[in-house]
């Protein structure tokens, strides 16, 4: 397949999750493949989910002192 003159069907192909490796008279150059979705999460999304959070939250653990 000619990827310069069929780069538009290609690329439809790829947002449906294709991938394609693209070759320069047989040697590899290039991988076309989907960028990954933005997270819609944003910082504080969670804010208000837990109830409540212990006073030692970020106290070192006990089982990790030998590392410290």
């Amino acid at each position: 397949m000619d990827a310069q003159a069929r780069l538009s069907e290609l690329l439809d192909q790829v947002e449906k999750g294709a991938q394609f490796i693209i070759t320069r008279h047989g040697t590899p150059i290039a991988q076309l493949v989907p960028l990954r979705a933005k997270a819609k999460g944003r910082a504080g999304f969670a804010k208000g989910t837990f109830l409540h959070v212990a006073d030692d939250f970020n106290a070192p653990l006990n089982d990790f002192a030998e590392y410290s």
